[in-house]
């Protein structure tokens, strides 16, 4: 488990490294509830949530590549997985009201 996790992230939301798996869940990680919790802990800084995700993006490259160098295969999945949801989120706040999670594309 990183330090530079934000606090915000649900303990159990975290992701198994190296498989970058959502530990509670069993998703790839960011999960939805993971995605939920970054979005509501960054909600002021987009480009500081960017810049997380980036660094545990290239994290995930270089485990998953370890791990397995004949799967990982084209980078832009993980790409989308950890940096194309925010931008697909852009503007919107998570609401208490409705706790819907966002989805995996």
């Amino acid at each position: 488990m990183s330090s530079k996790q934000p606090a915000l992230v649900p303990p159990e939301h975290l992701p198994l490294r190296p498989l970058w798996l959502c530990r509670a869940c069993g998703q790839p990680w960011p999960c939805g509830r993971a995605k939920l919790a970054l979005l509501t802990s960054y909600q002021d800084s987009r480009l500081n949530l960017l810049l997380y995700l980036s660094g545990r993006l290239h994290e995930a490259i270089d485990d998953l590549r370890r791990l397995n160098p004949s799967t990982t295969g084209d980078v832009r999945n993980l790409f989308d997985r950890f940096l194309g949801w925010p931008a697909r989120h852009r503007g919107r706040r998570p609401s208490t009201a409705e706790p819907q999670t966002p989805e995996e594309t």
